[in-house]
Formats: C-alpha cells, sequence, structure tokens
C-alpha cells in the first residue's frame, strides 16, 4: 500500500490517498477541501476511489467528505457516533472559518474500536481515541506500520482538548493505551504537519514522552 499526503485548506491538514497497488483502488482519509487537488492525485495514479475514511468531524478533515460521496459514488466510514454533533454544525463552523460552504452530513458507517476498515486488497484497523474530539478515531495498517492519526498527536505535540466535549486526560489515556501498545516502529501521519514514529515521540514529545507520561 502506498500513501500520498495531499495538504488542504488554508489550514494545511494532511489528507491523505490510500493506495492499494495490487487493484488500483483507493480510500481518500479526512477530505477537508481542495477537492481539485485530491481528483488529481486520483487521476494522476489511475485510481478508482473506493471509499472515504474519517479520523473526526472537524471541518478541516471532513468539510468535501460529501462532496466526494455524491460525485464519486463512495461511501464514508468514520468517526464514531460521538462526533455526530460536530457534522450538525458543520455549516456555521465553515462559515465561521472562511470555508467554502459545508452542508450537515452523516457517514454511511460509524466505527468504533475493534471495527476494521477495507478499501482494495488492504485493510486497516480501527483505533477510538476520544480527547480531542469524543468521536476521534485512528487508522492504522499493521502490514506497512502506518497510523493516520488525525489531530491525536503530532511530531512534538498533542492534539488541543480546548473544543467542545474536549478532554485532556481522555486523549492523554487513548495516545498511551491505545497508539503506543501498536509498537515503537510505527510511523504516522497526523492531521498537520511532519510524519513521526511512536517511538520518536515516546522520547521527545514533552507531552507524552516517556519521561513524562510514565
Amino acid at each position: 500500500m502506498k500513501c500520498v499526503v495531499v495538504p488542504v485548506t488554508h489550514y494545511q491538514q494532511n489528507c491523505s490517498v490510500l493506495i492499494c497497488e495490487a487493484t488500483g483502488k483507493a480510500a481518500v482519509v479526512d477530505p477537508g477541501g481542495d477537492l481539485a487537488r485530491i481528483v488529481a492525485v486520483l487521476q494522476q495514479h489511475q485510481l478508482t476511489l473506493e471509499k472515504v475514511f474519517l479520523t473526526h468531524a472537524h471541518m478541516d478533515h471532513c468539510a468535501i467528505a460529501d462532496d466526494i460521496r455524491q460525485q464519486f459514488a463512495v461511501p464514508i466510514e468514520g468517526p464514531h457516533k460521538d462526533d455526530q454533533f460536530w457534522l450538525d454544525q458543520l455549516p456555521q463552523w465553515c462559515e465561521k472559518v472562511g470555508f467554502p460552504p459545508g452542508q450537515v452530513f452523516s457517514p454511511d458507517r460509524w466505527l468504533q474500536q475493534g471495527d476494521t476498515v477495507s478499501f482494495g486488497e488492504q485493510q486497516l484497523q480501527v483505533l477510538h481515541c476520544p480527547g480531542h474530539t469524543p468521536g476521534h478515531v485512528v487508522f492504522y495498517h499493521a502490514e506497512s506500520q502506518l497510523a493516520w492519526v488525525g489531530d491525536v498527536l503530532f511530531k512534538g505535540s498533542i492534539g488541543r482538548t480546548d473544543f467542545p466535549r474536549g478532554n485532556r486526560e481522555d486523549l492523554l489515556a487513548a495516545i498511551k493505551t491505545k497508539l503506543w501498545p501498536l509498537g515503537d516502529a510505527v510511523t504516522f501521519v497526523p492531521g498537520h504537519g511532519p510524519s513521526s514514529t511512536f517511538g520518536e515521540e515516546r522520547r521527545s514529545n514533552p507531552f507524552v514522552a516517556d519521561k513524562h507520561y510514565g
């Protein structure tokens, strides 16, 4: 499996195009905007889009998910149902931050801890990691040791918890009990900024390094 990261919107959110090289099928993770950029990657690699996966329901991660669903006739999977209240507020938040108008929608499938999602011949594990939002999920591809963590964890930082229904203790617990057990060698694509590994963050992240939060 390959991954092409496409920064979108003025938030420079890391939308990812996941590619099943065996089948030419693709999935898009967290399409927050800039549809033309995402479509260009699909066309460049001659891919057939099969699904949209959402880590959480903040506008910079999901604002054009329903547009893609309608244009490509593909299902949306994720996040956890506890993020429905964010989806219900999508038009107001898009207007507030200067995004194109967004529409209220619900995914075709809510996800929870222990679920799997798939496209082509690829399968990813789903981990429910609340804290940044209550319904945040993480996607993990064991074969390539890659994780898409949305706004749970960043290189050198962690997700904000000052939004409605955010919870710092839940976030820290999710990182420690859901992400670290996957192994230090796992590379993660965060919602913003450069990738890192869980091992590096356990060594050096000022919020969740083992020496600070053991």
